[in-house]
C-alpha cells in the first residue's frame, strides 16, 4: 500500500501538465484524487483513466475559475463524490494561467483574469477547504521561482505567484495546532503544454538550461515527486516553507568543470 492510502486529495488544474502529474502521483500513493478541471473534460477523463489504470481511485470535478460561482460549483461536485464521512486530507492549489507580457502590454482584462484565477480562486478554494481538512492534513500550493527574480515578460504572472506564496506561512501558523502543514512548491521552467510554445525551440531551451545548475529543464514528474513527499508522513514537520524545485535556477555563474 502507498504512503497515502485512505487519504483524499483535491488537485486543482489536475487535468493537464503539472497538475496531471501530481494527480497521477498521489493516486499511485493510494489517495482518492479529485481531479479538478476548468473546461477540458476529455483531458480530465484521461487523467482519471490513468490513475485507475494503475490501480488508483479518482473522479473529475468541473469549475471554471474566474467565473461567478466557480468555487461553489467545485465544492458541490467535490462533496457529492467524496465519502460521506471522509473529509479532505490534501489540497493542492495548482490551477493557474500564465502571461507573456511586459508591464506596458498587459491590458486591464488580462490583469483581472490573472488576479481572479491565480490569487482569488485559490484563496477561496483554501477558505472552503480548511473546515473540511482532517487533522494532520496538507495544503500545498504551486508557486514559481519567477516570484524571486526579474522576468519582465512575466511581470503579471510573477506578481500573482508572489502574492499566492504569502498565503503559505499564514496558513501554517493558523492551522499548525491541528497538525496541518502548508507549503509552497516553486518550479522553474517545466515542459508542459503551457510552455510548449517556447520549450519546443532548441535555441530557447539551450538558453534556459544554461542558467540551471542541473543543466536541464524540469519535467512535470519532478514537481509531482516533491508534492507527494510533502503530502506524505515523512514531511509532517515541514510547514510554512517555500521549496525551490527549479534544478538550481540562477544560482550564480556556472563554471564548466
Amino acid at each position: 500500500m502507498g504512503t497515502l492510502a485512505g487519504r483524499t486529495a483535491l488537485v486543482t488544474g489536475g487535468s493537464r501538465g503539472i497538475g496531471r502529474a501530481i494527480a497521477v502521483r498521489l493516486g499511485a500513493e493510494g489517495a482518492l484524487v479529485a481531479v479538478h478541471y476548468g473546461s477540458n473534460a476529455a483531458a480530465a477523463a484521461e487523467t482519471v483513466a490513468r490513475i485507475e489504470k494503475d490501480g488508483g481511485r479518482a473522479f473529475a470535478v468541473q469549475a471554471k475559475f474566474g467565473e461567478d460561482g466557480a468555487v461553489d460549483r467545485l465544492f458541490e461536485g467535490l462533496t457529492a463524490q467524496l465519502p460521506a464521512d471522509g473529509g479532505l486530507d490534501i489540497l493542492v492549489n495548482n490551477a493557474g494561467i500564465s502571461s507573456s507580457h511586459s508591464i506596458g502590454q498587459i491590458s486591464a482584462e488580462e490583469w483581472e483574469a490573472l488576479l481572479a484565477v491565480n490569487i482569488t480562486a485559490p484563496f477561496f478554494v483554501t477558505q472552503r477547504a480548511v473546515p473540511m481538512l482532517n487533522d494532520g492534513g496538507r495544503i500545498i500550493t504551486i508557486g514559481s521561482v519567477a516570484s524571486r527574480f526579474a522576468v519582465s515578460t512575466q511581470i503579471g504572472y510573477s506578481i500573482t505567484k508572489a502574492a499566492l506564496e504569502a498565503l503559505t506561512p499564514a496558513l501554517a501558523n493558523e492551522l499548525g495546532r491541528r497538525g496541518i502543514t502548508a507549503n509552497t512548491v516553486a518550479p522553474g521552467t517545466v515542459r508542459t503544454d503551457m510552455t510548449a510554445h517556447y520549450t519546443a525551440i532548441p535555441e530557447v531551451v539551450a538558453q534556459l538550461e544554461s542558467v540551471v545548475a542541473l543543466g536541464r529543464l524540469s519535467e512535470p514528474e519532478d514537481i509531482a515527486d516533491v508534492v507527494a513527499f510533502l503530502a506524505g508522513p515523512q514531511a509532517a514537520y515541514i510547514s510554512g516553507r517555500t521549496l525551490d524545485v527549479s534544478g538550481g535556477t540562477y544560482l550564480g555563474p556556472i563554471i564548466p568543470g
